[in-house]
């Protein structure tokens, strides 16, 4: 009788086998997923509080510790993209009526101080154009002017292939009586980072660029200073889910039993593992000599083809996303097509402020190696040969 109700046969789609190609990803991420990695993601599910589970989750911890080079207690993964952790980072740290100073110059400031201003903060903004970067004076300036709480800043700006300096700005920040909140989703392990060092309160980064694993589960820390600020609230943070009050006790981050808040993503969580492992493997000196040196071939391979690179300054540049501008008379789709239907490769455009003005070129992990800076510049020389102009 029930079968009688039915309206919706089954989609005769979802009756055929899943069919997924292999593509070199070399766009800002993800990056392609290595063997090891894949194959930790497919074992067996086990309980979300089953205590192998939670010595995964206790090793993942350790490995931010490393990846970040901190000693912060309140450390863990999130369960959610890059963006779910720049969510989790504002909306523990600000109450409504909170100022904060975003730094923006790209995508991931504008979403920043989006995100901020939806929690009721009072957001001021710092500009800079794409491809330039924030000198400690101009945060001073921001933080003399604006007095605020929180200063946001990128240290990888994928958008523009901008690598932000850092040295010196937690410093400058806690002068002022403000937390530094640092994104590092394109840059963790490709780049030179030290949260404790550089005074970083809140730090927090992805599992889909340099760590090589699925997108969906999000290093992040809280310094002391930024954990007092969070006992400090007057009122809970606006989301359950979120809440790292819940998520410390989860994560084994407040010496309390561990409790009950969500049922985490377990395959990610081991994909996550085995991509810390590996960075703790090779080491972070040989990991960010390598992608400087892989961005540097690339960098000097497109300039011998008479491109111009957006980031003038060879030291600012994101050794793991590398932007360069669209040639005259073409059109950006044309080229990126052409290098997915031809080549089986994926470069990105623009992105925010650089859409429809830059290429992308990421390589990131295991992506970022002489043989892939050879495929992608033999790959652009095809495109711009075969690739019709002027049909912007």
């Amino acid at each position: 009788m029930a079968t009688s109700l039915l309206r919706v046969p089954p989609p005769q789609r979802l009756l055929r086998p899943l069919a997924v190609p292999e593509r070199l990803l070399l766009g800002p991420g993800p990056s392609n997923v290595p063997s090891r990695i894949q194959a930790a993601g497919g074992r067996q599910l086990l309980g979300h509080m089953h205590p192998e589970v939670l010595q995964v989750m206790d090793e993942i911890k350790a490995g931010i510790q490393y990846a970040f080079q901190t000693q912060n207690r309140l450390t863990l993964a999130i369960s959610g993209s890059g963006h779910c952790a720049m969510e989790a980072a504002l909306l523990n740290l600000l109450e409504r009526g909170d100022s904060a100073l975003v730094a923006i110059n790209g995508i991931w400031g504008q979403r920043a101080a989006d995100i901020a201003r939806r929690l009721g903060a009072n957001v001021y903004e710092l500009l800079k154009p794409p491809g330039e970067y924030f000198t400690p004076q101009d945060i001073e300036q921001g933080l003399v002017q604006h007095k605020p709480l929180v200063l946001f800043i990128t240290h990888g700006e994928s958008s523009t292939g901008v690598l932000q300096p850092l040295e010196g700005l937690g410093e400058l920040c806690h002068r002022y009586g403000c937390l530094l909140l640092v994104d590092a989703v394109a840059s963790l392990g490709g780049a030179p980072i030290f949260m404790d060092q550089q005074g970083i309160d809140v730090l927090y980064s992805g599992s889909q660029k340099v760590l090589n694993a699925p997108p969906g589960s999000a290093p992040i820390s809280f310094s002391e200073r930024a954990r007092e600020k969070l006992l400090r609230r007057k009122t809970k943070p606006l989301s359950f889910y979120l809440d790292m009050g819940w998520l410390a006790n989860y994560w084994g981050c407040d010496g309390e039993p561990r409790r009950y808040h969500h049922t985490a993503p377990i395959n990610s969580f081991f994909s996550l593992r085995e991509g810390l492992a590996i960075l703790a493997e090779l080491g972070l000196q040989s990991s960010w000599e390598r992608h400087w040196a892989n961005c540097t071939q690339l960098c000097q391979g497109l300039l011998d083809m008479g491109l111009e690179l957006l980031v003038k300054e060879e030291k600012a540049r994101l050794p793991t996303v590398t932007t360069v501008k669209v040639p005259e008379g073409y059109n950006w789709k044309d080229i990126t097509a052409f290098l997915m239907d031809n080549h089986g490769m994926e470069i990105a455009g623009g992105l925010g402020p650089t859409v429809g003005k830059v290429l992308r070129i990421g390589l990131m992990g295991c992506n970022s190696t002489r043989a892939n800076v050879d495929r992608v510049l033999a790959a652009l020389r095809d495109a711009l040969n075969r690739c019709h102009r002027n049909r912007l």
